[in-house]
């Protein structure tokens, strides 16, 4: 703005001195129609020539009321060839100082300023209202003439002479400006993720759902040019929309914060946020809290290539007895870590600081592939859990082929994992481990759809690294592990069903076996190898005949040593987290969930009822029951008469209420207050399993990227 006015007052004293005596020594530039005017009369011409041109071709913006007021001031210059150039564009609306960049560029070649007949450059200000006037402002446009600044032009030393490669080369950037077009929310029918929360699904799961449909609900997170067949979420985002005239009632409320697109690609960029305060009232220290600061990029280029960014940095302090577990599973040297989320150091004496990163490339080179390399999570299955793959753990590198045709979707995911556990590390460097799943969806009829799941987890036994063997995406899995040793991997096959009751009412199902002993099921005597779990689901959309309420229940029961290995390094796990059902086996669930929305409003209610056994892990008493999917399996025990809940047995009980209301749109940043009530009740007390009941009550602002689950 300085400089701004620094012109101006340059101008201004040109002028009265170029007026003093009444002879003109400089001409100002001279417009069409203008030529015979007296010279005393050519600056107001100029003036008039120049306003006429831009109320003739102003326009304004879509993006703008029909009632909208304000002002524009430009600061532009006529060259020596006369030409105009925008020097400085000062406006109340980004969008008015477009269209006034827009109608200089337009202007026409004119016969440049001339000083004592020599051509030369002028520049001047011209300030206006919106809506433009009838009438050209007496003091405006303001003559703002720079010249040389010797008494004659031709001591001035010449502007070299540019190639046209050169000129091409200086309209670069403009060009690159021009090519901008208004934001359509193109994410929409992009082959990008849509971010995998329960809450959010459950929004749009219902049009997915309907029988008829060759929709393939399992394999999460979905793209949105897959769900956007199923569901229009431009006119939902529409629908939503709270009236903003003001640039940062729209970035509020609606929009991204940067967003940018044209042609040929688009992107945008948004802060995120985890601002949480709460209390526990079991803890000894006086609240909780978490400070999540990060950035979300996302955008396109070109019409089959995607990506996703989103960098977090964190400090928290739990719930005691979420605290007590994320230090229970911590690495060798760290202070804790963090479910689902990663390695923590100590923030201060009793909090924690978790910076976390996760990041995409989606390419789709045909309509019925597409192929994801980044850093994240993945789930498989149609419930709240799942038994073959879930989100629970730590985000880690993966590589994705989705493969669609017919009736049949094809989900190839490779992974890399780590063991953090002290005795496996070396050097301060983690165990590197690798992980394979195949699952085959397929809609048998317009209701049924069966699913065929496959994985195996291996490590860099006899230095062979990361297998190649197991990169061939029809290959069987266990064929593999036979053929190599079974101390070489631990394959694991799961089947998995879904019935569309009708257009609301879906029931859903998971069987995942660890192995299989043929003489162990006909002796029915509970032998341990009989290592095998199932989930038994439903869903109820629009329950009751109420629009946007839905209803869940799911049952979930995985028997003793399921995921485990007598290799332990080649357990189903990943950062001391299962990859699976966040309990890891030896237990049974029922799970009671209830989602509703009304416009920004949402409430969710969720009550989880558990039987689990755990360890002793005492010095009389050091046997594996089976819950620690990290412990080896022949420390079982006994071999027979293995039942869901030995060990230590646990009633759990976890009840949690939320409501919610959603602040931006575009960005699912919401405020929100929750309430859980935890009660864990062992038959035995030892250090590491004891009596708690905690109700814990937090407030805060999200964005909702992810599931976070606390239900342990």
């Amino acid at each position: 703005m300085k400089p701004f006015l620094a012109l101006c007052l340059w101008g201004c004293l040109q002028t009265a001195l170029w007026s003093q005596d009444g002879t003109f020594t400089h001409k100002p530039p001279i417009f069409p129609g203008c030529e015979n005017v007296q010279p005393s009369n050519l600056k107001a011409c100029f003036d008039t020539r120049l306003f006429t041109f831009i109320k003739t071709n102003f326009t304004l913006p879509e993006t703008l009321d029909s009632n909208f007021t304000g002002e524009v001031t430009v600061l532009f210059e006529v060259d020596k060839d006369g030409a105009f150039k925008i020097i400085f564009t000062e406006a109340s609306h980004p969008d008015i100082k477009e269209e006034f960049t827009r109608i200089f560029e337009a202007l026409p070649k004119i016969t440049p300023a001339s000083y004592n007949g020599v051509p030369t450059f002028v520049q001047y200000s011209v300030k206006t209202t919106i809506p433009i006037g009838s009438n050209p402002p007496i003091s405006q446009p303001a003559e703002n003439p720079t010249v040389a600044s010797a008494p004659e032009t031709k001591t001035r030393r010449p502007e070299p002479e540019l190639t046209e490669l050169e000129k091409q080369a200086k309209q670069e950037y403009e060009k690159i400006q021009k090519q901008r077009t208004p934001y359509t929310a193109p994410e929409y029918s992009s082959q990008l993720n849509i971010p995998f929360t329960h809450g959010y699904y459950a929004g749009f799961e219902s049009s997915l759902n309907l029988v008829g449909t060759n929709s393939h609900t399992a394999s999460k997170p979905y793209l949105y040019s897959t769900v956007n067949t199923y569901y229009d979420f431009r006119a939902v985002k529409d629908s939503l929309q709270i009236p903003a005239q003001s640039t940062l009632g729209k970035k509020l409320w609606n929009e991204h914060l940067v967003q940018v697109q044209s042609k040929d690609y688009w992107f945008t960029l948004d802060p995120v946020f985890d601002l949480q305060v709460g209390k526990d009232t079991e803890a000894s220290f006086s609240t909780t809290f978490n400070n999540t600061r990060g950035i979300f990029i996302q955008g396109g280029l070109g019409k089959k290539l995607n990506f996703s960014a989103t960098v977090y940095e964190s400090q928290g302090r739990f719930a005691q007895y979420f605290n007590t577990y994320a230090e229970s599973i911590k690495g060798a040297d760290e202070a804790a870590l963090i479910p689902g989320r990663g390695i923590a150091k100590r923030f201060k004496t009793d909090a924690y600081d978790y910076p976390v990163a996760e990041a995409y490339l989606s390419y789709t080179p045909a309509p019925f592939l597409n192929l994801q390399f980044g850093h994240g999570k993945n789930f498989i299955g149609d419930g709240y859990r799942s038994l073959f793959m879930s989100d629970v753990a730590s985000p880690s590198p993966f590589l994705k082929l989705n493969t669609s045709f017919w009736k049949i979707k094809y989900t190839n995911t490779w992974m890399w994992l780590r063991d953090v556990r002290p005795e496996v590390t070396e050097d301060g460097a983690y165990l590197t481990k690798y992980m394979a799943t195949h699952y085959l969806s397929w809609n048998l009829s317009k209701r049924f759809n069966l699913g065929l799941f496959e994985s195996v987890v291996w490590s860099n036994t006899n230095n062979r690294g990361f297998d190649i063997n197991y990169l061939n995406p029809i290959i069987f899995f266990r064929a593999i592990e036979f053929e190599t040793g079974q101390g070489a991997g631990n394959a694991i096959l799961g089947l998995s069903g879904k019935y569309k009751w009708n257009d609301n009412i879906h029931l859903y199902g998971q069987f995942i076996l660890d192995e299989f002993s043929l003489d162990a099921v006909k002796a029915q005597n509970k032998n341990w190898k009989n290592k095998y779990g199932y989930q038994l689901g439903a869903k109820y959309y629009h329950a009751f005949k109420v629009q946007n309420l839905m209803l869940q229940a799911e049952y979930n029961r995985v028997r003793p040593y399921t995921y485990s290995h007598n290799t332990i390094i080649h357990n189903y796990g990943h950062n001391n987290q299962s990859m699976a059902h966040l309990w890891g086996a030896n237990f049974s669930e029922l799970i009671l969930i209830g989602r509703y929305y009304y416009k920004r409003w949402q409430a969710d209610a969720k009550i989880v009822l558990g039987t689990r056994g755990f360890d002793f892990n005492t010095e009389t008493d050091t046997f594996s029951y089976g819950a620690d999917i990290y412990r080896n399996y022949n420390d079982r025990p006994f071999d027979t008469g293995v039942e869901v809940g030995q060990g230590i047995k646990t009633n759990t009980f976890n009840a949690e209420l939320q409501a919610a209301y959603i602040v931006n749109t575009a960005t699912n940043l919401r405020l929100f207050a929750n309430l859980s009530f935890r009660d864990f009740t062992p038959d035995a007390q030892t250090p590491t399993t004891f009596k708690s009941n905690t109700t814990w009550f937090t407030l805060g602002l999200r964005t909702d990227l992810f599931n976070w689950y606390f239900d342990f």
